[in-house]
């Protein structure tokens, strides 16, 4: 009985001494070491891929985000800004339009193609970002009425970019060629030169969008 109860306090102290060490390394050396990693070699991914403005984080360049203002549509959906470009539509937030980019409910709308209520949205949106932007509803690129899968992409075509670029010149107050040269400033090629579609991010466009409104 004696070396019964000895042989289990050893297996007891073997298991808790192997808990502290484990504990110990997976816990707190390895998490400590791979953060210094890192922030010492990858600093902006490792922080989420901020972005700053005016001394003041704006977001990051991984999510998307809306541009609105405090006004409301008759539907209770806020009205886009007109001073700042626009992202493509989102399925993540709890309006109509789905247009708040909200990160606990990322997704998308799951509306199959002939989906009479995805077909009724797309009509939807092209009307209304053709007349937001003054342009032909033929002109509207399809990012700008479709949701991500994700509904949080932080891109735009380039199309989409250029076609708001009028829009936003006028309500800043600015000449319609510089705005344009910002959009073509921020346009990314495609990735390794070519997998993927050359894309602009709408935040680092808008970020320097303000500050050219600043300096202007």
């Amino acid at each position: 009985m004696n070396n019964s109860v000895r042989s289990t306090a050893r297996l007891l102290g073997a298991g808790l001494r192997a808990l502290l060490v484990l504990t110990v390394v997976c816990g707190v050396i390895y998490p400590l070491v791979v953060t210094g990693i890192a922030q010492a070699a990858f600093p902006d991914e490792a922080n989420g891929s901020e972005i700053t403005s005016g001394g003041k984080s704006v977001g990051s360049a991984l999510l998307g985000q809306s541009y609105t203002l405090e006004e409301k549509d008759k539907d209770g959906n806020p009205l886009p800004d007109p001073k700042f470009f626009q992202p493509r539509p989102s399925a993540a937030g709890p309006n109509a339009e789905n247009t708040q980019y909200k990160l606990l409910v990322s997704g998308a709308s799951n509306l199959a193609a002939d989906s009479k209520v995805l077909l009724s949205s797309v009509e939807r949106r092209r009307t209304d970002v053709a007349a937001f932007n003054g342009v032909s509803p033929s002109a509207v690129p399809v990012d700008a009425l479709t949701a991500s899968a994700s509904g949080l992409d932080p891109h735009i075509s380039p199309d989409y970019a250029r076609l708001q670029a009028k829009r936003v010149a006028k309500a800043n107050g600015l000449p319609a060629t510089r705005v344009e040269k910002l959009v073509e400033d921020h346009v990314d090629g495609r990735l390794l030169g070519f997998m993927g579609e050359e894309r602009v991010n709408v935040l680092k466009l808008n970020v320097a969008l303000k500050e050219l409104t600043t300096q202007h």
